[in-house]
C-alpha cells in the first residue's frame, strides 16, 4: 500500500469511526452489498432468530447499488422474448440466487445488490403470460394460438407482430383483461413487500411508463416511495402525454401516495424527451418546469440500449462522447436525431430556459439500470447474457459472433441492432442506511450516480470554504456536508468567491483500476450553451496539463488476444480539491463528474474470444467503463 492511499484509508476510517474494523480499502466510500459487510458500519447483521437487527443510520452517508429498471413474465414484449421469471424470482435473483436464463443456461450475480425495483410494462400487464393460460379468458384470443405455438426466434417474432395490432390506440379493449392487470399489479406489490429487508436489501414498487409515438421513446419508469400504491398504473392506455402522468403523480401525492418517475434512453427519442416544447407543442414555461421537476428529479443516463451522456455531434470537444451510442429509436432501425435526446445537452439547454422563463425543467439528478427484460440484470462485460431473452441469448443472436460466411467468406452476422447494446449500469445512491425511506429521499435530493456497471464509487461536493487541509482531516465527508452541498445540490454565490469542488473517487476492486476522474461544465456565454471537460486528477500521481486540462497517457492497454489488462498502471482511488479555472463571479453553470476506467474487452470482444473468432471489425474492441455524478450547479436556487 503506497502512502497516499494508507493516509487516505485513514482519514477515512477516522471520519466513519471505523479504525477497529478497516482492513485494505476505504470503508467511508464502500458500499453495504454483501461482500463489503464486513467493513460497513452499516451493515444489518442476523440476530439469533434469524431477523435483521438494524445499525445506526451513517451521517456520513454510504454508496449503495440496484437497480430501478426490471422487467420479469409480467412485461408483455418480456413474456414474448421466453421470459418465465417472476418478480419473486428477479428479486431472489439481485440478492444473488441462481435463476434460469430463458435460453436455459443459470444466471447470478457475483455480488448481490442493494436494492431493486420490479418495473414491467403498465400497459397489457400480465396480459400475453395470460394467453398461455388455459384457465384465462385471453387464451381464446385469435393472436394467442401463434404464441402458444411460438419455438423459435422467428416464430416468437412472428408472434409478436400478430400481437401489434390488437395493441393500438382503439383496438386493444379485446386484448386488454383488467382483472389479469389487477392480478398482475398486485403480484408486483407483494413481491415488493416480501422481500423488502430494511438494512438488507431494498424492494421498490414500481412500473414502467410506455409512451412511445412514434418509436419516440418518452418512456419513464415510476417508483413508489413506500408501501402505498394506486389501485392500478397510469399507462399510455389512459394518456400518451407524459404531462397527464405528472397530474396523475401530483393527485397521488395529494391524497398521500409520493412516487418519482424517471425517464430512460432519451437518446433512442428522436429529440422529443428534452424537446423545447411541451407535449402540445408550446412554448416551456415556469408551470411546466416546476411540474416536471417535481415529478422527475432523475435521468436514466445509462443502460443496455445506450448511453445518454452526450453525442459526438453534440460534444465534439469531448474525446470520450462516442459512447456506447445506439443511433435507432426503440424497437427499430430509423434514426433518432440527437438534438433534444442527450442529458447533457438538456442541462445546457436547462440554464437557458431558466434565464427566460425563470424555471429550470432539466435540473437532473443521474442514475443508471439496466432495462433487462429477464428478470436479472446483466451488466458484467465477461458474462453479459443481453436484455431480450431468447432474442438475443446466444452470441450469435446479439451480433457478436458471425452466424456463417458469405462466398467470399467473409463474416455474416445476425440482422438487427442488438450489437449497439451494451453492459450496463447501475445506480448509486448516497443514503444514511438501506431502506426505503432513506434511499427514496436521496433520489429526491438527487444525490445519486450512474455507473456503466462497476461498483466504482464517487463523492463530489462543492464548497467556498474547502481548503487543501480538508484532504487529510479524519472528518472530511462531515465538514464537506456541513460546509459545502454534495452532488445535486445547488451552491448560491457568495459575492465574486470561487467554489473548490471535492471530488473522490474509488476504483471497484472486481474492475479496472481508474485512469482518470474528469469535471463536465456547462454555463451560458452571451445567452449561448457552452461545455468543457476538465480532467482534474490523473492516475500514477501525475497532474493535468494547465493548457489542454488533460491527463498524460498512463499507457494502459488491453492484450484482445486474452483480455488481460495491464496490471500495474491506474489508480485505486483518486481524490482532489479542484477550482474552474474559466469561473467567471454569478455566471450560472453547472458541473458533474465523470470517472473513466483504464480501458477493457467490450462484451462483444469477449465473446469473439469465447468462439474462437476475430472480434467484429465494426465494433469498439475496447471501452472504458465510466461512473457519472448528480450535477452541482452554481449560481441560482434549486427547484
Amino acid at each position: 500500500m503506497d502512502t497516499i492511499t494508507a493516509r487516505l484509508l485513514l482519514v477515512t476510517c477516522a471520519a466513519l469511526g471505523l479504525l477497529a474494523g478497516c482492513g485494505r480499502e476505504p470503508a467511508g466510500i464502500e458500499s453495504s452489498t454483501a461482500a463489503d459487510t464486513a467493513v460497513e458500519s452499516t451493515a444489518g447483521t442476523p440476530d439469533t432468530d434469524g431477523a435483521i437487527q438494524r445499525s445506526a443510520p451513517n451521517p456520513d452517508r454510504n454508496a449503495y447499488f440496484g437497480d430501478l429498471h426490471v422487467h420479469t413474465k409480467h412485461s408483455f414484449d418480456a413474456y414474448i422474448f421466453g421470459t418465465h421469471a417472476t418478480p419473486d424470482d428477479a428479486y431472489r435473483y439481485a440478492r444473488g440466487e441462481p435463476i434460469q436464463h430463458p435460453v436455459g443456461f443459470t444466471v447470478q450475480l457475483e455480488r448481490p445488490l442493494d436494492f431493486y425495483a420490479i418495473t414491467d410494462h403498465g400497459e397489457f400487464l400480465g396480459n400475453v403470460a395470460a394467453m398461455s393460460d388455459p384457465a384465462q379468458p385471453l387464451y381464446e384470443h385469435p393472436a394467442a394460438a401463434a404464441f402458444q405455438n411460438a419455438e423459435t426466434v422467428d416464430e416468437r417474432r412472428a408472434a409478436f407482430a400478430g400481437i401489434r395490432p390488437y395493441m393500438a390506440p382503439g383496438s386493444y379493449e379485446s386484448f386488454l383483461d383488467r382483472n389479469v392487470v389487477r392480478a398482475a399489479w398486485q403480484d408486483i406489490i407483494g413481491a415488493a413487500e416480501r422481500h423488502n429487508r430494511p438494512g438488507e436489501f431494498t424492494t421498490f414498487i414500481g412500473y414502467e411508463y410506455t409512451s412511445g409515438p412514434d418509436n419516440q421513446n418518452l418512456h419513464r419508469n415510476v417508483i413508489f416511495r413506500g408501501s402505498q400504491a394506486p389501485d392500478l398504473p397510469f399507462t399510455r392506455l389512459d394518456s400518451m402525454n407524459p404531462e397527464a402522468l405528472w397530474d396523475w403523480m401530483d393527485g397521488l401525492r395529494e391524497n398521500g401516495i409520493e412516487a418519482l418517475a424517471i425517464p430512460h434512453n432519451s437518446n433512442g427519442s428522436n429529440g422529443q424527451m428534452f424537446a423545447l416544447t411541451d407535449f402540445a407543442g408550446e412554448p416551456l414555461d415556469a408551470a411546466y418546469a416546476e411540474q416536471r421537476m417535481r415529478n422527475e428529479p432523475l435521468v436514466e443516463m445509462t443502460q443496455v440500449k445506450g448511453t445518454s451522456d452526450t453525442h459526438p455531434l453534440l460534444s465534439p470537444n469531448d474525446e470520450w462522447a462516442n459512447f456506447e451510442i445506439m443511433p435507432y429509436r426503440i424497437a427499430t432501425n430509423i434514426p433518432s436525431h440527437h438534438v433534444g435526446s442527450y442529458v447533457r445537452e438538456a442541462l445546457l439547454n436547462g440554464l437557458a430556459l431558466e434565464a427566460s422563463t425563470g424555471a429550470n425543467p432539466y435540473q437532473f439528478g443521474l442514475i443508471g439500470a439496466s432495462d433487462t427484460h429477464t428478470g436479472a440484470t446483466s451488466v458484467v462485460e465477461n458474462n453479459f447474457f443481453s436484455k431480450v431473452g431468447l432474442l438475443d441469448g446466444t452470441a450469435e443472436r446479439r451480433g457478436s459472433v458471425p452466424t456463417g460466411t458469405d462466398a467470399d467468406g467473409n463474416p455474416v452476422y445476425a440482422d438487427g441492432y442488438y450489437h449497439y447494446w451494451g453492459a450496463a449500469g447501475l445506480a448509486g445512491v448516497w443514503a444514511e442506511e438501506n431502506t426505503r425511506e432513506a434511499l427514496y429521499d436521496a433520489m429526491r435530493r438527487k444525490e445519486t450516480f450512474a455507473t456503466t456497471g462497476p461498483r466504482m464509487k464517487v463523492r463530489f461536493f462543492a464548497g467556498y470554504d474547502f481548503e487543501p487541509a480538508l484532504l487529510e482531516d479524519p472528518a472530511m465527508i462531515g465538514k464537506a456536508y456541513a460546509g459545502g452541498v454534495p452532488m445535486g445540490g445547488d451552491l448560491l454565490m457568495q459575492g465574486d468567491r470561487a467554489p473548490r469542488f471535492l471530488v473522490w473517487a474509488l476504483r471497484d476492486s472486481a474492475s479496472a483500476p481508474l485512469q482518470r476522474v474528469q469535471v463536465i461544465k456547462g454555463w451560458l456565454a452571451d445567452g449561448q450553451p457552452q461545455e468543457q471537460v476538465f480532467d482534474v486528477a490523473c492516475a500514477g500521481g501525475a497532474t493535468p496539463d494547465p493548457n489542454t486540462h488533460r491527463c498524460p497517457d498512463n499507457a494502459a492497454s488491453v492484450d484482445l488476444t486474452d483480455c488481460s489488462i495491464s496490471a500495474a498502471t491506474g489508480a485505486e482511488e483518486l481524490l482532489t480539491l479542484w477550482q474552474d479555472p474559466a469561473f467567471q463571479p454569478g455566471q450560472r453553470a453547472f458541473y458533474y463528474v465523470r470517472v473513466l476506467e483504464n480501458p477493457t474487452c467490450r462484451w462483444s470482444t469477449w465473446d469473439a474470444i469465447r468462439a474462437g473468432v476475430a472480434p467484429r471489425a465494426d465494433l469498439q474492441a475496447t471501452i472504458q467503463e465510466r461512473a457519472w455524478s448528480s450535477p452541482i450547479w452554481y449560481g441560482g436556487q434549486a427547484i
